[in-house]
């Protein structure tokens, strides 16, 4: 069983159904979840925005690997109405819903489409942080 931390945000339409409807199908498809963060409001960074984000942290054990959990979250983002990928097109911009690996047990991984741990969450953004302090 793996221990996974995720980062979910939304910051198009009905965020805090955005985030809800994404917490469920995690649940039910991917991995239990175990522990849950508050759901904050955020101001998008590392781009320019109008519109505020909704985030939240959990922690789920799932016995996918890193290249499935990958996978599995990004068709959850795909069938929630995400159609651009940041990774695809190599910006950040608005979303209907995000889903990011932050850490997977204690596995460092690289590869082309995914990097363990998350660096920019673990260590950089502020929101993140606090998030991520909620469910150590």
């Amino acid at each position: 069983m793996n221990k996974v931390v995720l980062l979910l945000g939304s910051n198009l339409g009905n965020r805090k159904n955005n985030i809800s409807d994404a917490l469920h199908i995690i649940n039910q498809k991917v991995g239990k979840i175990k522990q849950k963060s508050d759901l904050i409001k955020t101001d998008p960074e590392d781009y320019e925005s109008e519109n505020y984000y909704l985030n939240q942290g959990i922690v789920i054990n799932t016995y996918l690997s890193p290249i499935q959990l990958l996978k599995s979250l990004k068709e959850i983002e795909f069938n929630l109405g995400r159609t651009k990928d940041s990774s695809d097109s190599g910006k950040y911009e608005d979303r209907i819903i995000d889903i990011d690996i932050v850490f997977f047990n204690d596995l460092n991984f690289l590869s082309n489409k995914l990097i363990i741990p998350h660096l920019a969450h673990a260590l950089k953004r502020n929101f993140s942080k606090k998030i991520l302090h909620q469910l150590s």
